[in-house]
């Protein structure tokens, strides 16, 4: 199984968007799953439920900062790097999809009311968040292969 499909299996186990893109890099970022998981936690739906940048993009600015971020003795070159890559994770992402706003990517519907919620549910939108995370880990592979 590769990475996107992990992604979006653990999606559909119940972790959130932002939880299934660090999950399925743990190995590679020498984390462990349940570290991935709590740390991304806050991040799903878009900030918790705020519906601002989507969570599979907050999850894969995780992956990038893990492998490129810049620590305590690092040079500053190494956050030029990283911010170089996180432009790109969101400038694929909206190439595809047209924007990284988790409201606007789920048409509006709004998951802090319950009217939102059912029509999440009757619309059957988290189908398009299947999408949102499969393509973020295709666009994480990428950067990383290059």
């Amino acid at each position: 199984m590769n990475r996107s499909e992990i992604a979006v299996n653990k999606f559909k186990e119940g972790y959130n968007c932002a939880q299934s893109v660090l999950f399925c890099y743990a190995d590679k970022l020498n984390i462990s799953k349940d570290f991935a998981l709590c740390i991304s936690t806050g991040f799903g739906a878009g900030m918790g439920r705020k519906q601002e940048v989507c969570g599979a993009i907050c999850g894969g600015i995780l992956v990038l900062n893990l492998l490129y971020g810049r620590g305590e003795n690092d040079e500053k070159q190494k956050q030029d790097i990283n911010y170089l890559k996180v432009r790109e994770l969101i400038s694929r992402f909206e190439n595809i999809h047209g924007t990284i706003n988790c409201r606007k990517l789920l048409d509006g519907c709004d998951l802090l009311t319950t009217e939102g919620q059912e029509k999440f549910k009757l619309e059957k939108l988290i189908e398009n968040c299947y999408k949102y995370v499969e393509d973020t880990v295709k666009i994480l592979d990428k950067i990383i292969q290059e």
